[in-house]
């Protein structure tokens, strides 16, 4: 079986290869997903899902959930002014109207009724606050990294699709972040998929960039995001006083492919004055860890006795952080292999 899927795989491949000069190969390796497949739970997957879902985040200040937008105009009453907000600059009024006075429980009450917008662009209309209330419990739980709305994915695009459940390969061209945002949402295991390169995106300085692989698309996302309204950890978050509060647990680890189950269990403790340690059961592992800055760049270094952690022992490059999650990666100069860390709020 293994080698009619091999076969199958070879044909689609070289059919491609035949009609167009340039395109990503797809390889079929589940336990060490080639760089070139858009796999589940990767970095970069979750960050496509971030740049072309539908912004949900950047009306916090009316809904305070990033699950969902509130379609545009509504009124409200917040500390007992009613306001009409037609357009996103009303926002700052709404906040304003908040920052006047810290006596007041700056409650946002709409008039409905009013329109819901999800992340994966389908709407709702909403008629009381009790199924608003529905609504924000059904709400997954949220890392506080929002929408990457600062790059703009120029499309069309193709992507190149093998389904080994069928064995049946074939190209989608997706015309939208719509369609884009849905496809990676229904995106499983059992469909190799790949980015037909390449592709062109405009970056948060509004520039044309012409994209070649998968690589150079993650970095490109990944350096833009302080442009972006998600930033990295916000106007009011220090790194050093997130990762110090409270324990974290690893809940992606990647280095030559995802080791993430080798550390279920750990809860990892960063003390202030610059120790730390991780405990598993009856375990405890001491460590140290430090942050500078490198070119601009928070580095987050790890130190751990002993050698049971000595593959997270590197000097992290901080990529994005909230209160309740942090993104590091580490790019070796002489391999160029990538690997990534992510600690998420216990």
């Amino acid at each position: 079986m293994k080698e009619f899927k091999i076969l199958i795989l070879f044909l689609f491949i070289s059919l491609f290869t035949s009609c167009q000069k340039e395109e990503e190969e797809i390889i079929d390796d589940s336990q060490n997903p080639a760089p070139a497949n858009l796999v589940v739970g990767t970095p970069l997957v979750n960050l496509l899902a971030r740049t072309s879902q539908f912004p949900t985040g950047i009306d916090n200040v009316l809904d305070n959930s990033s699950c969902f937008y509130v379609q545009l105009p509504v009124t409200i009453t917040v500390n007992s002014q009613n306001v009409t907000v037609s357009n996103q600059s009303d926002y700052q009024t709404v906040q304003n109207i908040k920052d006047a006075s810290s006596l007041d429980n700056d409650v946002v009450f709409f008039t409905y009724p009013i329109t819901i917008k999800f992340q994966d662009f389908t709407s709702k209309v909403i008629n009381s606050l009790s199924e608003l209330n529905n609504e924000i419990n059904n709400c997954d739980d949220d890392d506080d990294l929002d929408e990457i709305d600062c790059i703009t994915i120029n499309y069309p695009i193709s992507i190149n699709i093998y389904n080994t459940d069928n064995q049946i390969a074939n190209t989608i061209t997706l015309q939208n972040n719509s369609q884009f945002f849905n496809f990676i949402d229904n995106l499983s295991s059992s469909v190799i998929a790949a980015i037909v390169y390449p592709i062109s995106v405009t970056d948060s300085n509004g520039n044309n960039v012409v994209v070649n692989s998968n690589s150079q698309l993650e970095t490109l996302i990944d350096d833009s995001i302080d442009d972006c309204n998600s930033g990295s950890g916000g106007p009011n978050l220090v790194f050093s006083s997130v990762v110090s509060s409270g324990t974290w647990r690893i809940t992606y680890f990647y280095d030559d492919g995802d080791e993430t189950s080798d550390y279920a269990g750990y809860n990892f403790t960063f003390n202030a004055i610059g120790t730390s340690i991780a405990t598993k059961n009856s375990t405890s592992i001491n460590g140290t860890w430090s942050t500078y800055l490198d070119s601009g760049n928070t580095i987050f270094d790890l130190l751990f006795n002993g050698d049971t952690l000595d593959e997270i022992e590197d000097d992290w490059r901080v990529v994005e952080f909230s209160s309740t999650i942090i993104r590091l990666k580490d790019s070796s100069g002489g391999s160029n292999d990538t690997d990534y860390l992510n600690f998420t709020k216990n």
